[in-house]
């Protein structure tokens, strides 16, 4: 649905889906009872998510065709991929693997151009730009040495964007979404990475050469196809500060092209209970970084909660927040807060200023939480974090 001047939806991601049969079945279950509590009377966008079976399924046959006809009648429109999980992402082991292909690999690069073929075809006729969110790079123990390789990566899928928006009219950007324990872990990070490998005079020659572009507008079009996702609950692991974070990213020129609305958990003081709290989240599906901050601003972290708990004798009396996607509508949960505070600042910059066009929620953990908050019919929670977020943004 829109929003001012903003698209907002939900990152479908949340639905355990492979296959593009199993994602359309997800779909066509779950944003009819979405949307009759959002927008009934509304076209209803949807944050698409793909694996690349799914993709290479969706773009065989009539399948994209009857997609198509699916989204017209149903009164809603796609404007946004996930395209960060490749593989498998619910029912079995994820974590790290979340990031292979990285962006050093030809399978993420073909992958990401399908996408963008995919989404151009179906971004509606008043809807020019689309964006798709893909992994910051890679993860870091894999990174090291690395950038020139993921650069060239990220030139050579710009090439193809440039194409297909000279035969589409179509924009499509990527957007790399920076997350703890990542290459791209904060925003001072992205900053330096686009700085020296994507806004270089070396890239814009090295993408001229790619494309029909002369070196001028191959600069121009770095900055337009390529920039960020800004993922809320891992800008509040990295303790970025919202509008200093948001300014830096204007300042260096780089696109907020997704503004991704999620919550994680924290701890102001781990205390003696606080292993007893923590240990229903330390599930074995996804990667649940933690971040611990002392007074005076040292720090720790580790890759996943499990490593972390190891370890929290040690951290009484500091702050832990830990990448565990949680209710954006809810500010505490039993015996510790949420970094609720930190998304209702973006969300007031955004009121105030637009920082992005694309907004999407992204509660993907609905069904690893603890028994104790799956108290609801899934699109009964998905309806009511939209529904948070437009009151956020109408307040």
């Amino acid at each position: 649905m829109r929003i001012g001047g903003a698209h907002l939806t939900y990152c479908s991601n949340i639905h355990p889906a492979e296959s593009w049969p199993e994602t359309f079945a997800a779909l066509s279950h779950h944003i009819p009872p979405i949307k009759a509590q959002v927008a009934p009377d509304a076209p209803f966008g949807i944050g698409l998510r793909l694996s690349a079976r799914a993709a290479a399924e969706l773009a065989g046959g009539d399948a994209l065709e009857q997609f198509r006809t699916y989204l017209r009648d149903a009164n809603a429109y796609v404007f946004t991929i996930n395209g960060f999980p490749y593989g498998d992402f619910h029912g079995t082991r994820v974590k790290e693997q979340v990031y292979a292909p990285d962006w050093q690999s030809a399978d993420r690069l073909t992958y990401t151009n399908r996408l963008a073929d995919i989404l151009a075809a179906l971004l509606p006729d008043d809807v020019e730009t689309g964006s798709i969110s893909t992994v910051p790079g890679s993860f870091a123990p894999w990174a090291k040495g690395n950038e020139a390789a993921m650069a060239e990566g990220l030139i050579t899928a710009t090439a193809h964007l440039v194409a297909l928006r000279a035969r589409t009219g179509k924009t499509i950007t990527l957007a790399l979404e920076p997350e703890p324990w990542c290459f791209l872990e904060t925003v001072a990070e992205a900053v330096a990475f686009f700085r020296a490998h994507l806004h270089s005079d070396a890239a814009a020659y090295r993408l001229a050469a790619l494309s029909s572009l002369t070196v001028a507008d191959a600069a121009t079009a770095l900055r337009r196809h390529l920039g960020l996702c800004y993922d809320v609950c891992h800008a509040a692991l990295a303790y970025e500060d919202a509008a200093g974070s948001v300014k830096a990213l204007q300042r260096a020129g780089i696109g907020i092209f997704k503004l991704q609305l999620s919550s994680a958990l924290r701890f102001a003081a781990i205390t003696p209970d606080s292993a007893a709290r923590l240990r229903p989240f330390d599930e074995p599906t996804y990667l649940h970084q933690v971040i611990e901050r002392a007074e005076g601003g040292s720090a720790r972290k580790w890759p996943d909660l499990g490593a972390a708990l190891a370890e929290i004798d040690s951290a009484m009396g500091r702050e832990w927040r830990v990448h565990f996607h949680v209710p954006l509508f809810l500010p505490q949960m039993d015996g510790f807060d949420t970094t609720q505070d930190m998304l209702r600042q973006i969300l007031a910059l955004h009121r105030s200023a637009g920082i992005s066009a694309h907004l999407e929620v992204e509660t993907y953990t609905w069904d690893v939480l603890p028994a104790a908050y799956r108290n609801q019919p899934l699109p009964d929670a998905i309806a009511r974090e939209l529904n948070w977020v437009r009151a956020e943004l109408q307040s």
